[in-house]
């Protein structure tokens, strides 16, 4: 299995960057709660083992890596809500969340290596978009950690409140339980009325 490394942090050094932070958002295929993004600068001397992309960790090695992460590195998280996805699309909210998580490093990063195939419009710091780049930077691989242990932890918090979802196990991705309950109880303050099995409930003829 493919493991992320330290290559693309060794180049940015290479070029003269000295605080290199990785960025990586979590929450953009759910029908409910917010998306959720972390910016992470490790300590290239202690580096928790096995970063690796948060899909492929099992719940409880991803827990474990995160309170690692925590404690080692700088961290922040930041996330744009259902009402700033629905007004200014799902992909903007994320760029929205990755650029609120950035402005939070103190003192700033001075290069950032962004998950994904695009680098949010508001970031000013130099950077490099790396496509699957939770798969290929320990850097990035620590961001999705920590952001979906943050978000996870939300949605279990949510589903306490709003019961019958499944959130607790689906973090408000449209599972099958998570679609009938949307049908049988309805929508919540919690769900986005732009994404369409929603809006379809939303506005049934």
């Amino acid at each position: 299995m493919e493991q992320p490394d330290t290559s693309l942090e060794t180049a940015a050094h290479a070029k003269g960057h000295l605080k290199i932070a990785g960025v990586d958002e979590v929450g953009r295929g759910p029908l409910a709660g917010p998306v959720t993004a972390a910016a992470v600068v490790l300590d290239m001397t202690r580096l928790p083992e096995g970063l690796n992309d948060s899909k492929k960790l099992t719940a409880k090695k991803r827990a474990s890596l995160a309170q690692q992460i925590w404690a080692t590195a700088e961290v922040s998280v930041a996330e744009a809500s259902v009402e700033e996805i629905d007004s200014i699309n799902i992909l903007k909210a994320s760029h929205l969340a990755m650029e609120r998580a950035v402005a939070a490093l103190d003192p700033p990063p001075d290069y950032l290596l962004i998950d994904g195939n695009l680098i949010p419009a508001g970031l000013e710091i130099p950077s490099e978009a790396v496509v699957k780049g939770d798969g290929k930077s320990v850097s990035i691989a620590a961001a999705s950690i920590v952001a979906k242990e943050v978000r996870d932890s939300l949605m279990v918090d949510l589903a306490q409140q709003f019961p019958g979802y499944g959130w607790e196990k689906n973090a408000g991705y449209p599972s099958k339980q998570h679609r009938e309950a949307l049908v049988e109880l309805g929508v919540t303050p919690h769900h986005r009325r732009s994404f369409k099995p929603v809006h379809k409930i939303l506005y049934q003829e």
